[in-house]
C-alpha cells in the first residue's frame, strides 16, 4: 500500500526525529528522506516542523498501540502476552538500527516547550498503560493489580529501551520479562 504525501512525511518525520530527536532534525532532512517537496509540508501542516512532530508522535503512537494488541491478543496469560511485546520491541528496535530512542519521548520532550507535547506525550504513555491494563484483566488479573502490572511494565520498557540503545543490544528487551516475571 502506498503512503500519501501526509503519511509518508509523519512516517518519515517519525524515524528521524526517533533517531535523533526534535531538534536533530531539520525540515529539509525531512523534505529529502520523504522524496517531497516543500509546499507538501505546509499543505498538510500549516505550523511547520511543530505540527508535523505531534502528527509523527501520533502515528508512532498508533504502532505502539497495534503491537501491543497484537502481542496480547492470543497470549495464554498477560505474562506470555508481556513477553511477546518485549519480543516484538526487541525486533523492532534491531529493526530500527539500534540506535533509535522512544519515539515520542525523543520528539515531544525535546520539542518545543509547549503544554501540547507534554500533554500528548502523557495522553500516549496513559494510553498505553490502560490498554496493557485491559489486557491484564481480560487475561485474569484483578482489577487492582492490572494498572499496576501495566505501569511496571510501561517503566520498565522505557528503561530497558534505554539500556539497549547504549549497548546497542536488543537482547536487553527482550531479557525485560524475567525482571518481571518468574519463569
Amino acid at each position: 500500500m502506498e503512503q500519501n504525501s501526509r503519511d509518508k512525511l509523519a512516517w518519515t518525520a517519525a524515524r528521524l526525529f526517533q533517531r535523533r530527536g526534535y531538534h536533530g532534525v531539520g525540515l529539509s532532512e525531512i523534505l529529502s528522506a520523504a522524496k517531497l517537496p516543500k509546499g507538501s509540508l505546509y499543505h498538510h501542516f500549516p505550523k511547520g516542523k511543530s505540527d508535523l512532530a505531534l502528527e509523527a508522535a501520533a502515528f508512532a503512537h498508533r504502532e505502539m498501540t497495534r503491537i501491543i494488541d497484537d502481542a496480547f491478543q492470543n497470549a495464554e496469560s498477560f505474562e506470555a502476552g508481556a513477553k511477546t511485546l518485549f519480543f516484538k520491541l526487541a525486533k523492532l528496535f534491531e529493526m530500527m538500527g539500534k540506535d533509535t530512542g522512544c519515539p515520542i519521548s525523543l520528539i515531544l520532550f525535546n520539542g518545543p516547550e509547549e503544554d501540547i507535547f507534554r500533554k500528548r506525550c502523557a495522553e500516549f504513555f496513559t494510553s498505553w498503560m490502560h490498554q496493557i491494563a485491559s489486557h491484564a484483566k481480560r487475561l485474569g488479573k484483578s482489577s487492582e493489580d492490572a494498572p499496576i502490572l501495566a505501569q511496571k511494565i510501561f517503566v520498565t520498557l522505557q528503561g530497558g529501551w534505554t539500556l539497549a540503545r547504549a549497548n546497542q543490544d536488543g537482547n536487553v528487551i527482550r531479557g525485560l520479562s524475567t525482571l518481571l516475571f518468574k519463569e
